[in-house]
């Protein structure tokens, strides 16, 4: 047995034999929050506003893990320039925004499909139905992991709000031996210590409204964390451009209509006037790329001169204008 896979073994019997923290009502995320002790008493407006008070707290705990949320940001947009891949691996709801934020990559960055991967417990049938029992075996998490080959090219970031979920730490367990960059998300800071991974974020919202009910306060700060991070890694390696996001595709009436609406603004913002009627023939002549038509209008080239001047400097509109 190799010395990586011994550890990865050790590191699961942890998992199942509940080492790392044995009281769970000790984590953050499972106690109680004295703000809601009495919601159930409370008129209907009231209780909104318990809800709605807690949640304004969620933006300012992820503001204070920038540093790591860029951290993050840095290693994916490096995988990505050297041919890797980004996953997200969680179960329940965490599993659920990990695999929501990934399909949402390709249609809005113009990405192929297994740049950016969700993998869940459970499998597909877990993103409608609650299988929360799939949670509880390292092993799956690992065969997840070899099954889609993950290797030194590749970023893993397991989410679990609670920090000790065993599929997400088997999976993450396992990245590691195979090579690969690992993160991790959870909203417990008494799990910070048990968790051996290279990028630790932790947003610490505090206690539930609906004590353990991580799919509130926990639950939108991973949103928020994983779509700062996908977002900014997208800028990085050049799917945005200014604020436009120039690789969309247009695959629907709404999406075609943003398209015109990107060149229209990127054209203006160097100066050039465009029409709403020149837009879309420019759109039609680059194959529906806004990133084509943009370069097209601005540098007078033809789409085949305007998707070599791209290739030649990484797909980075704001070089290729330069």
């Amino acid at each position: 047995m190799l010395a990586a896979d011994w550890r990865f073994s050790e590191n699961c019997r942890d998992v199942m034999e509940g080492n790392m923290i044995k009281d769970r009502s000790r984590l953050t995320t499972e106690k109680r929050n004295p703000a809601s002790a009495n919601i159930d008493s409370l008129d209907t407006l009231s209780m909104v506003r318990v809800i709605n008070s807690q949640d304004a707290k969620v933006a300012a705990a992820v503001g204070r893990v920038s540093r790591e949320i860029a951290a993050a940001v840095d290693a994916v947009a490096e995988a990505f320039a050297r041919g890797g891949r980004l996953f997200y691996v969680g179960a329940g709801t965490s599993g659920r925004l990990g695999v929501l934020d990934a399909s949402e990559c390709p249609p809005t960055f113009g990405v192929r499909r297994t740049l950016v991967q969700g993998i869940i417990a459970g499998g597909r049938r877990a993103l409608v139905r609650s299988i929360e029992g799939a949670e509880d075996d390292p092993a799956q998490g690992v065969a997840e992991i070899d099954r889609r080959r993950v290797g030194k090219k590749d970023v893993v970031i397991g989410i679990a709000a609670c920090g000790l979920t065993p599929f997400v730490r088997g999976a993450v367990a396992r990245a590691r031996a195979r090579g690969a960059v690992t993160g991790f998300v959870t909203c417990a800071p008494e799990a910070r210590k048990s968790i051996r991974a290279d990028i630790i974020i932790n947003p610490v919202v505090g206690p539930e409204v609906v004590t353990g009910s991580t799919r509130m306060k926990a639950g939108t700060a991973t949103k928020l964390v994983l779509n700062t991070l996908t977002t900014a890694a997208m800028i990085r390696i050049g799917k945005v451009y200014g604020n436009l996001m120039v690789d969309l595709r247009a695959t629907n009436s709404k999406l075609r209509d943003r398209s015109e609406r990107i060149v229209i603004a990127a054209a203006g913002s160097a100066g050039a006037k465009l029409s709403r009627p020149r837009a879309r023939k420019l759109l039609a002549a680059a194959g529906g790329s806004a990133k084509l038509a943009i370069l097209m209008h601005l540098r007078g080239i033809d789409a085949i001169s305007a998707r070599k001047l791209l290739r030649s400097v990484g797909g980075s509109l704001r070089r290729a204008m330069q």
